[in-house]
């Protein structure tokens, strides 16, 4: 028995997210198609993370056993990108494991990037990759915000009711913040997230760097620890999974 990783590219646009689901096409069931056809088995595969509905990814990963060894790597990512590219699905890299190795639970951190382009105009390159956000947004006060996120805290303000993490706590290891002319870039890196915590930190950010909040609200909001406190979450469009270190 043999255990692969693979490094995974997506535009999640046309898919119900990461996981395979009844009511819709999942990048999940996809890449295991794809994986039955070139392999001539049913394949199962694990991802790092389970990104939603509309999510997007640089660089997602998941793992899958097979009985019979890859002998050629360029012959296999040629074979399977052929059946993926429809899709805007990519298999960028493919790497042996030991058997033991586990896409989601040896994940030592996860990176996801939220997009924003913050101009009047509307977007045409970035649509369906982006928030398209109108209104100024004050680059110190998204500072300001995202300062507090670091660190340990209770994020429960941040998860969805469907969240199935055992607990609210999360170590927030990083936030960076870049601006480009009208392109804001959010960045956070964390162990791991709970279910719409990114998207719903983002809507929170932007409501304060916007002036919908006060400062003192959008730190009640966050205390609060309740999700009905919280802002509406940014869209799904605009948040990638960068990134999953080993």
């Amino acid at each position: 028995m043999y255990n692969y990783l693979i490094k995974i590219e997506y535009d999640g646009t046309n898919f119900v997210g990461w996981q395979s689901q009844k009511n819709g096409k999942s990048i999940q069931d996809i890449i295991e198609r794809a994986l039955k056809k070139v392999l001539k088995k049913k394949i199962r595969i694990t991802g790092a993370g389970r990104t939603d509905k509309g999510v997007h990814a640089y660089s997602q990963f998941a793992n899958f056993k097979v009985k019979n060894k890859i002998e050629n790597k360029i012959i296999f990512l040629d074979s399977i990108n052929f059946f993926l590219k429809k899709n805007l699905v990519s298999i960028l890299d493919l790497k042996k494991k030991n058997l033991s190795f586990h896409a989601r639970y040896k994940a030592k951190s996860r990176t996801y990037e939220y997009l924003i382009i913050n101009r009047h105009g509307t977007i045409s390159i970035n649509k369906n990759r982006a928030w398209h956000v109108k209104k100024k947004i004050d680059l110190n006060l998204l500072e300001k915000g995202s300062k507090i996120f670091q660190g340990t805290h209770d994020f429960s303000t941040f998860r969805a009711a469907s969240c199935s993490a055992k607990s609210p706590i999360k170590n927030m290891k990083k936030i960076k913040i870049t601006k480009k002319n009208d392109i804001i870039k959010i960045s956070l890196s964390s162990k791991s997230f709970l279910q719409n915590q990114v998207r719903s930190m983002v809507g929170c950010l932007i409501y304060l760097s916007t002036n919908k909040w006060s400062f003192v609200d959008f730190n009640r909001a966050f205390r609060s620890k309740k999700r009905v406190n919280c802002a509406p979450p940014a869209p799904a469009c605009g948040l990638y999974l960068k990134k999953v270190i080993y």
